[in-house]
């Protein structure tokens, strides 16, 4: 569902404060500006009168169906609002047939699908037809990436729009709405009034169902401070799917803020997702994924200390062992950055792949039997410990092949030692005819 529900039958019966307040023009809508205001996606296609289908994005709570019943309106289409939810291939039906009635009356409508994503791909191509011949214009509206959830032939018939999360300010004028609309001033000091727009997390409709409940319990005269609010409304969890998309997101977070060498944005962004409920041991995997794709030799201790953190919160469990994952998010944030070795292994094993039959030179196979060894295996195989410095220089690559050069360590920490090594040995190899 979405911001501010659609009122029940009876307009006397009791309304939600949400429901109330919902827009009744797009300039009303809040926090969407892009899509709304005097030049925003759905202000110019309004102008033309001609919307085509629409796929709206984006999280719980922004006003995506509050939007559709608005384009309906401006439209003169009858409004028909489904849920995949709850709806099967036989209500599908019903609603094309009572759209395909409408039109022959002259009458298009307008179809709202909430959750769209989770109609399976054989529903969600029963579809096109109506889309195609324009029996409706549908919105569906979901809040998963569409890109993932929605049939290519369904998002190449519909124009995908944006919705964001609802920014504080956004939120402030939802509340400073909800006061005109009460006639009385929220119970709250300022710091509290702070706490429930973060409480809301982005959503219009939590945002006013939180203060919805403050009124409630407010006794006359009574204003509560941040300990009070948080008594109240029991913290409302953040909005966190560890099986869809704010899973990826945040995580991906982590990484790049991780990669780009910021530890303050790195722990900001583990905080959030072991607030949110997130396993702790798959962000533990994760941490030593950046170790060893992000910073690899450049600091070979990096690998060490995420892995230890997580045997530690093996060990120690929630919450102690949250520390040991900050302590390793911080370590591998502040260490030297490197991804030779991960591109180094990537370009081996596409050569690999491409040329994975080529034979080792005869010298560094071993000759287990007269045959083999009469053929030359292992002949003229200079065993390096016994050589000067250790290092005999010899051509170990298949002669189709030819050397070859993947890691190329770059001048930051470690890797800057394990270079000069690197150039040390290609003057030894030089020199001795490797």
């Amino acid at each position: 569902m979405d911001l501010f529900e659609a009122a029940g039958p009876d307009p006397k019966a009791p309304r939600p404060l949400a429901d109330r307040l919902r827009p009744k023009s797009l300039a009303e809508v809040a926090g969407q500006e892009h899509l709304t205001g005097p030049d925003g996606a759905l202000t110019r296609l309004l102008r033309t009168r001609s919307l085509g289908s629409l796929v709206f994005w984006g999280p719980p709570g922004t006003g995506k169906t509050t939007v559709a019943r608005l384009l309906a309106g401006e439209t003169d289409l009858a409004f028909e609002q489904i849920s995949a939810i709850f709806t099967g291939v036989a209500d599908l039906k019903k609603v094309f047939e009572q759209a395909r009635s409408r039109r022959v009356q002259g009458r298009g409508t307008l179809l709202f699908v909430d959750e769209i994503h989770r109609f399976n791909r054989s529903q969600q191509d029963a579809f096109l037809p109506v889309v195609e011949d324009g029996t409706v214009t549908l919105v569906g509206a979901t809040t998963e990436n569409p890109s993932f959830e929605l049939n290519a032939a369904l998002l190449s018939r519909a124009r995908v729009l944006t919705f964001r999360s609802l920014d504080d300010e956004a939120l402030e004028k939802l509340l400073a709405r909800a006061e005109e609309m009460e006639g009385k001033p929220l119970p709250l000091d300022s710091d509290a009034r702070v706490a429930l727009v973060r409480m809301a997390d982005g959503d219009g409709r939590a945002v006013l169902t939180l203060a919805e409940e403050v009124w409630r319990a407010a006794g006359a005269g009574e204003t509560f401070d941040t300990a009070g609010l948080a008594e109240i409304v029991q913290r409302r969890a953040p909005i966190y799917d560890k099986a869809q998309e704010g899973h990826y997101n945040l995580i991906s977070a982590l990484h790049k803020t991780v990669r780009g060498s910021d530890p303050d944005a790195a722990l900001y962004y583990l905080a959030r997702m072991l607030d949110a409920g997130e396993n702790p041991l798959f962000i533990a995997r994760r941490v030593v994924r950046m170790a060893v794709e992000d910073i690899g030799l450049a600091d070979p201790q990096a690998l060490v200390v995420a892995n230890a953190a997580k045997d530690a919160y093996d060990f120690l469990g929630s919450p102690e062992g949250e520390l040991a994952l900050a302590n390793a998010v911080i370590y591998v944030a502040t260490a030297p950055k490197s991804n030779a070795a991960y591109t180094a292994w990537k370009a081996a094993l596409g050569v690999a792949k491409e040329r994975g039959s080529l034979t080792p030179p005869k010298t560094i196979l071993n000759a287990p039997t007269k045959l083999m060894k009469s053929e030359g295996y292992g002949e003229g195989y200079a065993y390096d410990h016994d050589q000067p410095d250790a290092f005999s220089g010899q051509d170990y690559w298949p002669e189709a092949l030819g050397r070859q050069s993947f890691y190329r360590p770059v001048e930051r920490g470690f890797e800057r030692e394990v270079a000069k090594r690197m150039e040390w040995w290609a003057k030894l190899r030089k020199e001795r005819g490797g």
